[in-house]
Order: C-alpha cells, then structure tokens, then sequence
C-alpha cells in the first residue's frame, strides 16, 4: 500500500499567518518557513510579536474562520483519496486547523499543540516530536507502506528526502534551486501526474 503524505499550508490551504498578518497589518508576520527553515527560530519569533501586539488565540481564529482551502485543493484531495491512503504531515496546529480541514472532509493530520493562557494568550507550543515530518514517514517505511511525500518549504525537505518519492509542489524558487534533486510543479493537475509517476502501481488520471 502507499502513502501520499502532504504538508498544509502552501500546498492545500493559506499560509495561515501571511493571512493574520494581511488582516492585522503586521508585516513581522508574513515570515514564513520558506523564508526560515530552524522552526523554533521562527515559532519564538511569532510568539515575541504575538505579546508585543497584545494578540492572542482568539484573534487568529477568527481569521482563520473566514479562509477557504486554495483553488483545487479539495478536488485534488478527494482525487488523491480514491488511490493512496492520505495523510496530512504539517507544522501547523490543531487549534488552527479545525475549520480548514472540515473544508477538506477532515483527512488524519498529524500536527502541534499551542499552550493557551487563561487570557486565551499562545504562552507556547508543544511539537509533536522533533523532525515530525521525517519521523512520520520513518514511521510509515517501518510499517512497510510505500510514501510518496510533496511540500513548498524549508521544513519539508527532510519529508521529502526520507519518502520512497519526494515532489515539489509551490515551492519559491530560492527551494527549488536548493534542492534539485527533487521534481518542482505549480499546479493541481502537474501535481496528479507527478504521483501517477511515482506510483508502483498502474494508475491513470
């Protein structure tokens, strides 16, 4: 059996804190992990202007309520679900993520933990385990399933380099010249065709 393990943000929704930062006006936040690939490096870095802001929990969800998944990203889903077993890989939390993957008919995400306050503040976060992208596909191999991985960002590189097959998908530029080794496409249908490819079993469109 094979595995098709996607990341979230960038690949099948928003990226959720561009779009707080558009809707706040703080430019601090459009930073991403395509732009900084030690992940606690940049959590810290968001948590420091969250409190400088006076912006907790509640403020983020209620932005979050009003995204939808990316054009295609829910038929995409649906395709990718009549022939692999799907699983979402992302260093999202679960607190954000509830309302967007109800859009998507809740696929298993393997995700965070924030550590609210009793002010509804994000105090923290618990990770799931260290390199939780990788490990989940070091789980998988163990269990002897076949993966085949696609992500946009820094942090998705060691998932895509530890699956049977790794893609590309949305990735910057400054990614893609990064790390070659790996097939970079921009669109739904590209993105069928690369798991069609990389696919042991004769599968078609």
């Amino acid at each position: 059996m094979e595995i098709a393990c996607l990341d979230l943000e960038g690949v099948l929704i928003p990226e959720i804190w561009i779009a707080f930062s558009e809707k706040t006006g703080i430019n601090e936040l459009k930073r991403t992990t395509r732009d900084e690939p030690d992940y606690d490096v940049l959590m810290r870095y968001r948590l420091d202007v969250l409190k400088k802001n006076g912006l907790g929990l509640t403020e983020i969800q209620e932005v979050i309520e009003t995204l939808a998944p990316l054009d295609g990203a829910k038929d995409f889903v649906d395709w990718l679900r009549e022939r692999f077993q799907v699983v979402i890989l992302s260093d999202t939390f679960y607190e954000f993520a509830q309302p967007l993957m109800r859009q998507l008919d809740f696929p298993a995400l393997f995700c965070h933990t924030l550590e609210v306050d009793e002010n509804n503040n994000v105090a923290g976060y618990a990770l799931r385990q260290a390199n939780p992208k990788r490990q989940a596909i070091v789980g998988f191999k163990s269990m002897y399933y076949r993966t085949i991985a696609a992500g946009d960002s820094y942090n998705d590189t060691t998932m895509l380099a530890e699956a049977d097959v790794g893609i590309l998908f949305h990735a910057p530029k400054k990614v893609i010249d990064e790390f070659p080794q790996f097939p970079a496409v921009n669109d739904f249908e590209a993105l069928k065709k690369e798991f069609i490819k990389a696919s042991n079993r004769n599968l078609n469109l």
